[in-house]
């Protein structure tokens, strides 16, 4: 008995010896482990959906600018993020988060080969890349407002300005443990610290560079210029408030606690409200404003929610979200107006006031409806003026080193281009495109449309059997002289609307025709096209998208061609489009050398070999 006691306290001895051992060696292991797997896969989901953000904004700011200049808005977009990485890596980083040197600046580490995330739950280099994506974000505001002028040499240099120095400095006062984040200032996920001042480096830019050829009047009145892409604008919306949630519900840079869990789910939450109230007031507002709701003006609700919303939400509720959102959407129409008409600042995307003056706003109203210290739940005003100090210290301290900037810039290699090049479009003058939709030109051919009916006497590209006489004549080409071949040549020339190009085609055809030349063209008439209000501007004579049809004839009467082309485009209504005639000396076959009628003639084409 004593033998089996013996042996059960021996194998209960080397089970407890072995489980002692494993615990100890999964203690050894859990203290090497020292980052959280959980924590380090938000951050970097954070800096993905953050870079995902530079899309977003090439897309806005190209579709709410001209199409000449497409190639320059998102060329401009991947050099922010291009020259940015580097520059804050080796130096930007250091100044914004190194030691503190009295609450101004922190100290220098080139390359950041000091820092270290110390306890956190994710690596360094997970943290420098998250903060560089926020870097670039702040850089990238400026290229809507100075968008169709600037040249891109000088903005280049100011791209290397704002995140070597600007960027990191001010936020080094907000996150990085300055003299503002000492006194209490909350800017969660940069209303202050990335947007506005990203939103004021646009007004300095944008006022010093002064507005687009064509902007404003001589008595002041302003032209809208509107946007070729509303589309394009669209998704590029929709891409950043898809990507704000990693710039918000990622700054908290953990997942680990039930806390922070509920945080980051409230984060969500408040994002998501502020930008939808504030894209249905602006809907609401610009409809009972301009008689229908403006499409961009609404564009811009989304955002300036996004921005109001960036610096408390994670201390304001769902109820004070929807407040920001409220109000930010009001603001941002009025703000865009003020710029536009009085302030008369050319931006064309509106980023002054969606990123400057709804940063500031969002900024202030965490002052105000902050849940814990907010001066509408507490009463005490401390907080709310630790907020307003923060606003106007930052503000002041981007609008003076940018005009600094702005100006050395200019001196340098000088920051407008020329008349002709802005007219032109930078697309051909900076980056020597043609155009960035070179193959979406006007095609006039249907799918499935192309097959063509053969010659028939009359046509003006017919075959050698044509009669060469002019019998068929208009009474118009015979009172002309005859060329010395002794035929007419009329030059018809119809413009129309696009969406009534294949029934003049088709009747073209029907009577002969077998050779025309279309193009898209832009024009208005008597009725000046649509008078129409865009970003609260009056749009006057706005180009309509045409179709112009030049046919040369000869055997086939001008009068048959004028009677099947009225006959296919007729409506009754505006934009039926018009019929020109006139005279043509002599027609060159550049293939054949042929002149003349010979060179209206279709020959069979040799086979290459």
């Amino acid at each position: 008995m004593m033998c089996r006691i013996c042996e059960k306290l021996l194998l209960l001895t080397l089970w407890l010896t072995g489980y002692a051992s494993q615990a100890v060696a999964a203690d050894a292991a859990s203290a090497a482990q020292k980052f959280s797997s959980v924590d380090t896969l938000w951050v970097l989901l954070g800096a993905a959906l953050v870079i995902f953000m530079q899309p977003g904004f090439a897309m806005c700011e190209t579709g709410l600018t001209r199409a000449k200049n497409a190639g320059n808005i998102v060329m401009k977009n991947v050099m922010d993020f291009a020259i940015g990485t580097p520059v804050f890596w080796i130096v930007g980083f250091g100044l914004m988060f190194g030691t503190d040197i009295h609450g101004l600046i922190g100290m220098p580490d080139f390359f950041v080969r000091s820092w270290t995330s110390g306890d956190a739950g994710y690596p360094t280099m997970a943290y420098i890349i998250f903060q560089t994506a926020f870097c670039a974000t702040a850089a990238t505001i400026v290229s809507g407002s100075m968008a169709e002028r600037t040249k891109f040499s000088a903005y280049c240099l100011y791209s290397l300005a704002i995140s070597l120095l600007v960027y990191p400095i001010s936020g080094h006062w907000i996150w990085g443990g300055g003299w503002l984040a000492a006194a209490g200032f909350h800017d969660f996920a940069g209303s202050t610290a990335v947007h506005m001042v990203g939103g004021i480096c646009a007004a300095v830019g944008a006022k010093i560079l002064g507005p687009r050829i064509g902007k404003y009047n001589e008595d002041g009145s302003v032209n809208a210029i509107p946007g070729h892409s509303l589309t394009l604008a669209c998704l590029g919306v929709f891409i950043l408030w898809f990507a704000w949630f990693g710039f918000n519900g990622c700054s908290t840079v953990s997942m680990t606690g039930d806390d922070t869990l509920e945080a980051a789910s409230h984060i969500f939450m408040t994002t998501n409200m502020a930008p939808a109230v504030a894209a249905c007031t602006v809907m609401c507002f610009t409809w009972l404003r301009y008689g229908k709701p403006d499409v961009s003006m609404t564009l811009n609700g989304c955002l300036a929610g996004l921005v109001a919303i960036t610096a408390g939400c994670d201390v304001v509720t769902v109820a004070g979200a929807l407040a920001i959102g409220f109000f930010s959407g009001i603001l941002v129409v009025l703000s865009v107006e003020f710029f536009d008409q009085k302030a008369r600042i050319d931006d064309p995307v509106g980023a002054i006031s969606v990123h400057g003056v709804c940063g500031a706003f969002g900024t202030l109203m965490t002052g105000l409806l902050a849940e814990k210290d907010g001066l509408l739940y507490t009463g005490d005003p401390h907080f709310f003026l630790v907020q307003v100090e923060g606003v106007v210290a930052v503000a002041l301290y981007v609008t003076v080193v940018m005009f600094v900037i702005f100006h050395l810039i200019d001196h340098l290699v000088g920051l407008r281009v020329t008349p002709t090049e802005e007219i032109n479009g930078l697309d051909f003058a900076e980056h020597g495109l043609p155009s960035a939709y070179a193959d979406f030109m006007f095609v006039p051919e249907v799918p499935g449309s192309t097959s063509a009916p053969a010659p028939v006497p009359g046509s003006s590209k017919g075959s050698s059997a044509v009669p060469h006489a002019t019998t068929q004549a208009t009474e118009v080409q015979a009172a002309r002289p005859a060329t010395p071949d002794g035929h007419h040549y009329s030059l018809v020339t119809i413009i129309t609307s696009r969406d009534r190009f294949q029934a003049l085609k088709t009747a073209m055809e029907e009577i002969g025709i077998t050779g025309l030349t279309a193009t898209e063209v832009n024009g208005f008439g008597i009725q000046r096209g649509y008078r129409e209000m865009y970003r609260g501007a009056s749009v006057p004579a706005r180009l309509l998208p045409k179709v112009q049809v030049d046919i040369v004839v000869s055997a086939v009467p001008v009068r048959t061609v004028i009677d099947a082309a009225k006959k296919a485009l007729y409506t009754g209504r505006y934009g039926d489009g018009k019929i020109f005639v006139s005279t043509v000396d002599n027609i060159v076959k550049i293939r054949t050398g042929e002149e003349g009628f010979a060179a209206l003639q279709d020959y069979p084409m040799e086979e290459e070999h």
